[in-house]
């Protein structure tokens, strides 16, 4: 299953099998968090099967950002530059995930640096998809808004 994964895709099945007997297996039903924007980033977390939102924490309450589904992984942010979680992630289906240690995904991106450089590419392409969606809604809010005249 780990193969399908691509972080992991270049990754010899010797060494996906150790991950897997090394990482924690873990359930989720639809409506149970994950974990919570600010909380201590101990792991990162490979969707096996299931859906979650990333909700993230604003004046208005919990705002919706993106969705994780199969094959995804999330909270390499706060593993990578040893900050707190950035976002609450809650299931939205039955979740099974893979539940890696920090210490085991920092081992993973030194023997592997193709795993690295696919990270890279992923969190890339996250910081595209959210720069886009910013660049949007600023030009909506800068838009000067018609006046109707009676």
């Amino acid at each position: 299953m780990l193969k399908r994964v691509p972080i992991f895709s270049r990754i010899a099945p010797a060494k996906l099998k150790l991950l897997a007997f090394t990482s924690d297996r873990v359930s989720y039903n639809a409506g149970q968090t994950l974990f919570h924007q600010g909380d201590q980033g101990d792991a990162a977390y490979v969707v096996l099967s299931g859906t979650a939102d990333i909700l993230v924490d604003s004046p208005a309450g919990e705002i919706k950002v993106a969705e994780v589904d199969l094959n995804s992984s999330v909270s390499e942010i706060a593993i990578l530059c040893d900050v707190s979680r950035t976002a609450t992630v809650k299931a939205t289906s039955r979740l099974e995930a893979l539940k890696i240690s920090k210490e085991h995904f920092l081992k993973l991106l030194s023997d592997f640096p193709e795993m690295a450089v696919e990270i890279m590419r992923v969190l890339a392409d996250r910081l595209n998809h959210t720069t886009s969606e910013l660049t949007a809604v600023r030009s909506r809010l800068n838009q000067p808004h018609s006046m109707s005249t009676h």
